[in-house]
């Protein structure tokens, strides 16, 4: 039995992560300051999924916060898993400073923790947008990443650089899966198949932007979250692509999530956002080789299971601020 603490805990995949790994029988230490970057009646719904089992403990806070953060540091920690973040393309660069507060300088205070108090790994979760417009497809980890395209990437490399510096200044052992298009049920409502499906479901104009010909390489939240786990081992200091290899072009997934609510999509064409990347494709031999990791939800799958939780959850998740 191992003692995590894990940061963003009320969040999407940090939810899952957080399921997995007490399933496993491990206690985890959650903190989250519940933000309101999106409908907090989602991170609250997560949250309740968690609080009632045996080995979770909730503290509310902001890991941009370092001193009220060393509360939590006490007894034997065996790993931080910083899932905390401010994540999203469009967002970031209209606030970029709330991402840098989040993702750089709330990422320096729980390493500079980890040092203070010994704790010996720490897992960072980053993103398939530090590799830009230009790399070669599929992606591989020593692809340059020097030309992020928003300052979500941005912040997201200072984060990485960061956790190599302390690495190599004081040997924490650090592991850094970045994930591509995460999605599933309970999702942010920032990410393409949870508006599709909530737009589609209620008959509302769907907004596409570009021609629908861009590709992602959409990744099932709970494939995600056994990578991470996975991803807990030493490792020294390696960044892993977590993705499915299978990139699927946005209207074939448009027309998945039309066959799993049952109704046709209204179209509304938008131009391409600048920031945003036309393909995402994950190499994932260095996550088979390393940590036996393969992914298991087909995309097919994975709508549907987005989609029944959508229409358990209707009564109030058809609520929720998509736009």
């Amino acid at each position: 039995m191992a003692n995590y603490l894990l940061t963003g805990a009320a969040g999407f995949i940090a939810s899952r992560v957080a399921g997995l790994l007490l399933s496993q029988g491990h206690r985890v230490t959650g903190i989250d300051n519940i933000n309101d970057a999106y409908d907090v009646r989602l991170k609250e719904w997560r949250l309740g999924q968690l609080m009632a089992r045996p080995g979770f403990q909730f503290q509310p806070l902001d890991i941009c916060e370092r001193e009220a953060l060393r509360r939590v540091f006490h007894g034997e920690l065996d790993a931080v898993i910083n899932l905390a973040a401010r994540a999203g393309v469009r967002q970031s660069v209209e606030n970029p400073w709330v991402y840098v507060d989040t993702n750089v300088t709330g990422t320096l205070n729980l390493l500079e923790l980890c040092r203070e108090f010994g704790v010996k790994k720490f897992l960072l979760a980053s993103t398939s947008s530090l590799y830009g417009g230009d790399n070669p497809r599929p992606f591989r980890e020593d692809a340059n990443t020097n030309g992020p395209l928003s300052p979500y990437a941005a912040s997201k490399k200072a984060a990485e650089v960061l956790c190599y510096t302390y690495h190599y200044l004081y040997g924490i052992d650090v592991s850094i899966p970045r994930y591509f298009t995460v999605y599933g049920p309970a999702g942010r409502p920032d990410m393409s198949l949870f508006r599709f499906v909530q737009w589609i479901s209620e008959g509302r104009p769907l907004t596409l932007y570009g021609d629908g010909t861009q590709s992602r390489d959409f990744t099932y939240v709970d494939d995600i979250a056994r990578g991470t786990v996975a991803a807990l081992k030493p490792m020294g200091y390696e960044i892993i692509n977590l993705g499915s290899d299978r990139p699927a072009v946005l209207m074939d997934a448009i027309h998945m999530v039309e066959q799993a609510v049952e109704r046709k999509a209204k179209i509304e064409r938008q131009p391409r956002h600048p920031a945003d990347v036309l393909a995402t494709w994950a190499d994932i031999s260095k996550a088979r080789k390393l940590l036996n990791w393969e992914p298991q939800t087909t995309l097919e799958q994975g709508i549907q299971n987005l989609a029944v939780w959508y229409q358990e959850n209707r009564q109030w998740a058809k609520d929720i601020q998509t736009t």
